[in-house]
C-alpha cells in the first residue's frame, strides 16, 4: 500500500479524467488515487470505475448525490484517507492545470524536507501561470496579495489548490468547522494549519489552464474568497481556531 493518498475531485470531467489517472500511475513514486465523484452527468464515474478494474489496489472513488463544493468534496476526501490510514494526503484537479509530475516534489517537501504542509505555489518565484488571461492572472496574483495583507500569513499563492497535508494536521484541524466550500476554503485551510503552528513550505509550480472540459470557477466562489478572510482573521485573533483534542 502507498502512504499517499491523491484526491481528485470530480464533476464533468470525461475528457480529463483517464488521462489524469494514468499520469499519476505512471510515476516511479507510488500514489494511491480516490476520486470524489459528484454525480456528472457525462459518465466520468463509469470510466473511473472500468479503471478500478486495471488498479484495483490503488484507485479508489467515493460517490455523491450531487455538485456539493469543491471544499465538502475534500474534506470528504481527507476523512477517507485519514480512516484508510494514509500518512500524506494531496489535493489535486483533474484537468492538468497541476501537473502530476509535480506531486513527488509536494511529497518530498513534506516526507524529506521537514515541511507539514507543502504548497504547489504559483507565485513564490514570480508569476507562473499559463493560457489565463491578464485579467485573471492579476486578480488572482492581487487577492492573494489582500488574503496576506488581512491575515499575516506569510504564504504567497494562498488560493492554491495543489497542496499536501501530513496525517497530523489534517488529524489536528476540526474539520467539521471548516466553512467554505469554493477557493475561500483553500485559504481557510493554510490559515488554519498556519495558526494551530503548523510549517508551511510552498514548493514552485507552473499551472497550466485546462485546455479540456469546462471551468467551474465563478464570480460567487470568488467573492467568498474576498469576504470570507475578514472573518477567518477574526477566527483567529479571538481564539476560536484551536487544535482538535486527541482521544
Amino acid at each position: 500500500m502507498s502512504d499517499t493518498l491523491v484526491i481528485i475531485p470530480t464533476f464533468n470531467e470525461k475528457e480529463n479524467i483517464e488521462n489524469i489517472i494514468r499520469a499519476v500511475f505512471g510515476l516511479d513514486k507510488k500514489f494511491n488515487v480516490l476520486i470524489v465523484e459528484d454525480n456528472s452527468p457525462d459518465g466520468t464515474a463509469q470510466i473511473v470505475k472500468k479503471l478500478m478494474e486495471e488498479f484495483p489496489e490503488r484507485l479508489f472513488i467515493e460517490e455523491r448525490k450531487g455538485k456539493l463544493g469543491l471544499g465538502t468534496a475534500y474534506i470528504h476526501g481527507f476523512r477517507w484517507g485519514l480512516k484508510h490510514g494514509y500518512d500524506y494526503i494531496i489535493e489535486m484537479d483533474a484537468d492538468f492545470s497541476h501537473n502530476p509530475s509535480d506531486l513527488p516534489r509536494l511529497y518530498h517537501a513534506c516526507a524529506i524536507e521537514g515541511a507539514d504542509v507543502a504548497v504547489g505555489s504559483r507565485y513564490i518565484t514570480g508569476v507562473n501561470v499559463v493560457n489565463w488571461p491578464m485579467g485573471r492572472v492579476l486578480m488572482s496574483y492581487y487577492a492573494s496579495a489582500y488574503v496576506r495583507f488581512i491575515t499575516r500569513m506569510k504564504v504567497r499563492d494562498t488560493t492554491a489548490g495543489f497542496v499536501c497535508y501530513k496525517r497530523n494536521v489534517l488529524e489536528s484541524i476540526n474539520l467539521n468547522k471548516v466553512k467554505f466550500v469554493g477557493y475561500a476554503f483553500q485559504i481557510e485551510m493554510k490559515y488554519t494549519s498556519w495558526r494551530l503552528g503548523f510549517n508551511i513550505k510552498e514548493v514552485p509550480i507552473i499551472f497550466t489552464d485546462r485546455t479540456e472540459g469546462t471551468s467551474k470557477m465563478n464570480k460567487g466562489i470568488f467573492k467568498e474568497a474576498i469576504f470570507g478572510v475578514i472573518s477567518l482573521r477574526w477566527r483567529g485573533v479571538t481564539g476560536r481556531i484551536r487544535a482538535v483534542k486527541k482521544q
